[in-house]
């Protein structure tokens, strides 16, 4: 593994624990899986030992997962979460706080925060993780990776323990995006997918090299992420093809954050709360906290919260429609492991306020390391990250590939 097996990083690991096909396009491959996926013979851990002393071996392997093996990756190992995969931060009060190499005084990011540094230390090629309000994209801001959010239902959900339906998503994360792109062709195509309808349909066509930068996310982002993002738009606008790029304005941020907090509650709290009610104090704080507020979601709150959502999300996608959405991904780099909890929470929710708005609307998005910022402990990777229509996933990688490559040859 490279390493001594770190007990915060990794929940079990084999070399390999699961052997893939011995041929396929991403032979040689190796792949770590957050510990919410159904692996055969195995038990879902939902970063809490609690929930893992109950759980029963799984009786099959989630199609996300044998997609991946089915192409010749090998599965590594399962890899940690946070608790119910309800936190972006990526600390565990159980297993502890997975290293963030990239900014060794700094929190991983979260909840995929297992795959995250698994990935980042070199211990695995690819992360199978899961996005509902950011959980891919914040760890590969954290932690200069890619990250990919696929379009909402897109890849097969079956052996997955849920915490938002009407948002979970499957995602990826890479160091590159070669790799990232290979593992997308793959899993969004005819012959990959054990269940995935294939999105080469609108995939097929090239996105336009036009971003639309949304004014309300880059007012809120802390202000040397903003002056590094400018600097870079300063770059794409030298380059021998520079592309167009303007400004829009998406709606307040509170307008995606509030309803879609309270339908993610009702949703976890529904899929959980029973649990919670039989093992009193068997989650941290933070998390603890989170599902209490969940519970608490009325009926009728849910029912104005849907509504809301299905409106901005038809808004959202009419925007996308004109071009892809370009902003960092969070509004700063990774919090320290040694800030206040309460900072990390302010921290929390308002990267939720960035990441919302393409989840609300079951959009892909992806996250490319293409900022640093200095901090006061040194230079720390914010991501840039690019939100394009529903089943451009594809398409989406192969844009964010385009824009890296031109950001690095004009530097």
């Amino acid at each position: 593994m490279g390493g001594a097996f770190d007990g915060s990083v990794w929940r079990t690991a084999g070399d390999p624990l699961y052997q893939g096909a011995w041929e396929g396009p991403l032979k040689g491959l190796t792949v770590a899986v957050k510990d919410v996926f159904a692996i055969k013979g195995y038990r879902i851990g939902a970063g809490n030992p609690t929930f893992l002393d109950g759980a029963r071996p799984e009786p099959r392997t989630a199609p996300a997962v044998g997609d991946l093996l089915r192409a010749g990756a090998s599965l590594r190992g399962i890899a940690r979460t946070d608790e119910f995969a309800y936190s972006i931060a990526g600390d565990n009060v159980h297993y502890g706080t997975p290293p963030n190499p990239a900014a060794p005084w700094a929190l991983p990011g979260g909840s995929s925060s297992g795959p995250a540094t698994a990935v980042s230390l070199g211990h695995a090629d690819i992360g199978l993780a899961t996005d509902t309000a950011g959980s891919v994209r914040v760890p590969a801001s954290y932690q200069g990776l890619w990250g990919l959010r696929t379009t909402h239902d897109f890849v097969p959900r079956q052996g997955l323990l849920p915490l938002a339906q009407s948002f979970d998503t499957v995602a990826w994360l890479t160091r590159d995006g070669d790799t990232l792109r290979r593992v997308a062709d793959w899993c969004l195509s005819y012959d990959g997918s054990e269940s995935t309808e294939s999105v080469y349909g609108p995939s097929a066509e090239d996105l336009p090299w036009r971003f639309l930068v949304p004014r309300e996310a880059l007012a809120v982002v802390e202000p040397e992420t903003r002056a590094a993002f400018e600097r870079m738009l300063t770059l794409l606008a030298a380059a021998d093809e520079p592309p167009e790029v303007d400004s829009v304005a998406i709606g307040d941020l509170d307008d995606y954050a509030v309803p879609f907090r309270a339908v993610q509650g009702a949703e976890a709290w529904r899929n959980n709360g029973d649990w919670l009610r039989e093992h009193p104090g068997a989650v941290g704080p933070a998390v603890a906290e989170r599902f209490r507020v969940a519970s608490q979601v009325t009926a009728d709150q849910e029912k104005a919260a849907r509504a809301a959502v299905k409106k901005i999300a038809q808004s959202l996608a009419d925007i996308v429609d004109l071009g892809v959405l370009l902003m960092p991904t969070a509004p700063g780099p990774a919090p320290s492991r040694t800030a206040e909890p309460a900072d990390v929470d302010a921290t929390r929710l308002a990267s939720l306020r960035m990441t919302t708005p393409a989840a609300v609307a079951g959009l892909p998005s992806v996250s490319v390391p293409l900022l640093t910022v200095a901090t006061p402990d040194g230079p720390a990777p914010v991501g840039v990250c690019l939100v394009s229509p529903a089943g451009t996933d594809l398409a989406l990688v192969r844009l964010a590939q385009r824009l890296a490559a031109t950001v690095t040859r004009t530097v």
